[in-house]
């Protein structure tokens, strides 16, 4: 949990902040603004304190008319200046400013109670399983875990199992040894011992095929791996933090993935829910997701307006964080005016149920074989479902009971038939 000092002048000002901050996942303290401070603090102050200040502060005005923000340059602290109808999203930018780049983006009060508890699981070597929807943030949480361990000064090595070639799996993890098998012209150590010391972090876990399981299973269990072509294991020391967009109680009955496995896995279990169910984290990742995508050095900083911020909050979020920040990218590319207004906002609605579209019929000229037919008829659903979700396809896989993998072949099976 990151602390923060805020000035008393700042807490007479504009009291709500320091609740803001408290469920922003801070550890806030009041103080006076010329008292001592640690070598390394970060402190919020008024513009009229800027004597104090030093260039790693946060200085904050309230005013009449737009607001403003200048990013730290030259030795000089950040300034925000603002009136009391941007008073929210400047608390969100204050607590987005003030955030390690380790921290994920929090203001809501149940989420800043995850992410206290998984600044206590990370202390520890346990396995963690991190489950929720595509776009929930399971990666951020994944690099927290890592950034707050014993393990930080080592490597964090992110892998997703749904993007490896399902024939060198095996050997991407494991590693191989030389002439292991046809092109393994050199040894590789694999991923599990790229991050010896530190974290990997499997992504899609769901989507290991069985057989290479059992053998992730053994690795957990005795700390080792056997590469490719050996005859001997070698030791492995390295957290493991997994993820899957499934429920993966749900895979193992359904007999898609190890019960073994998945008790080895769910050690320290972290659920991350839908953005639609913590509302308050939307103006938080909005303000971060503004500070990432803005270059402050050549453009001043594009805020948002009241009415933009209130349809953000009244919008379902199906992409999660992910579909949030496509919406803010068009919005600062396409507005019209100074500001983010609600008219910028392009968000799509709620995905509805596919529509099975009739065939054109086909002509007769040519003998017609059933399996084209078929693989025909299911390129033009993967097609519309991914028209309907706007290209999203974590959306399109869920649309079509199928797995994102699956839904990367047909799609590579689209590109071959245009080529």
């Amino acid at each position: 949990m990151s602390s923060l000092d805020v000035s008393r002048g700042v807490c007479a000002l504009v009291p709500g902040l320091q609740h803001w901050l408290e469920n922003a996942c801070y550890m806030v303290r009041v103080v006076d603004a010329a008292s001592p401070r640690d070598k390394d603090g970060r402190r919020v102050l008024l513009a009229t304190e800027i004597g104090h200040a030093t260039h790693r502060d946060i200085l904050i005005n309230l005013i009449d008319g737009a607001p403003s923000l200048v990013a730290a340059a030259n030795g000089l602290p950040a300034r925000v200046a603002f009136g009391l109808e941007d008073m929210g999203f400047a608390f969100a930018l204050i607590a987005e400013l003030a955030r390690p780049a380790s921290v994920p983006a929090v203001g809501d009060a149940a989420s800043a109670h995850l992410m206290r508890l998984a600044a206590r699981v990370a202390r520890s070597d346990a396995t963690v399983l991190i489950q929720g929807d595509t776009g929930t943030g399971k990666e951020g949480m994944a690099r927290f875990l890592h950034a707050q361990s014993g393990r930080a000064a080592h490597d964090f090595i992110a892998v997703n199992c749904a993007a490896l070639p399902e024939t060198m799996m095996e050997a991407m993890l494991f590693g191989h040894r030389k002439g292991s098998f046809t092109g393994a012209a050199q040894s590789s150590d694999g991923l599990f011992l790229a991050a010896d010391g530190g974290t990997l972090f499997l992504d899609e876990i769901a989507e290991l095929p069985l057989a290479l399981q059992a053998k992730l299973l053994r690795a957990l269990q005795e700390g080792e791996v056997l590469p490719v072509g050996a005859t001997h294991p070698v030791p492995v020391n390295v957290r493991i933090v997994a993820a899957c967009n499934r429920n993966l109680a749900e895979e193992v009955s359904g007999g898609r993935f190890r019960e073994d496995l998945y008790w080895r896995l769910n050690v320290m279990p972290l659920e991350l829910r839908p953005l639609t169910e913590r509302r308050g984290d939307i103006g938080a990742i909005a303000a971060a997701m503004l500070l990432r995508q803005q270059d402050m050095a050549k453009d001043r900083f594009v805020w948002p307006t009241a009415a933009a911020l209130d349809k953000l909050a009244a919008h379902g979020w199906p992409g999660n964080a992910r579909e949030l920040g496509n919406v803010l990218q068009r919005a600062l590319v396409l507005r019209d005016g100074d500001r983010i207004d609600a008219g910028d906002l392009h968000i799509s609605g709620t995905p509805q149920p596919l529509r099975i579209v009739p065939a054109a019929p086909l002509a007769a000229a040519e003998p017609i074989l059933l399996r084209d037919v078929t693989r025909h008829s299911k390129l033009e659903a993967v097609r519309i479902a991914l028209r309907e979700t706007d290209g999203h396809r974590a959306a399109a896989a869920r649309k079509l009971g199928i797995s994102e993998r699956t839904l990367r072949y047909r799609l590579a099976e689209m590109r071959e038939l245009a080529a």
